[in-house]
């Protein structure tokens, strides 16, 4: 009998301030200026950055950028 191994791919991390500078492109878009939290995380999913709509809020306003509904 033969043994097989299966290896899943690991995603790759993300530092902090690597997905903060792929969410400061996005907000400096004119499409980006109106996008919600949520579109925001979508955005992010699309680069394969999976995270949070509460971190993206919380990096949103690390990078002073106010809510969608300020912008």
């Amino acid at each position: 009998n033969e043994i097989k191994v299966f290896v899943l791919p690991i995603e790759k991390e993300h530092s902090k301030e690597s997905v903060k500078q792929v969410l400061l492109s996005i907000l400096k878009t004119e499409e980006g200026k109106n996008l919600s939290d949520q579109k925001l995380s979508d955005k992010l999913a699309e680069k394969g950055i999976n995270i949070a709509r509460r971190t993206v809020a919380k990096y949103r306003k690390e990078l002073n950028f106010d809510s969608s509904y300020d912008r």
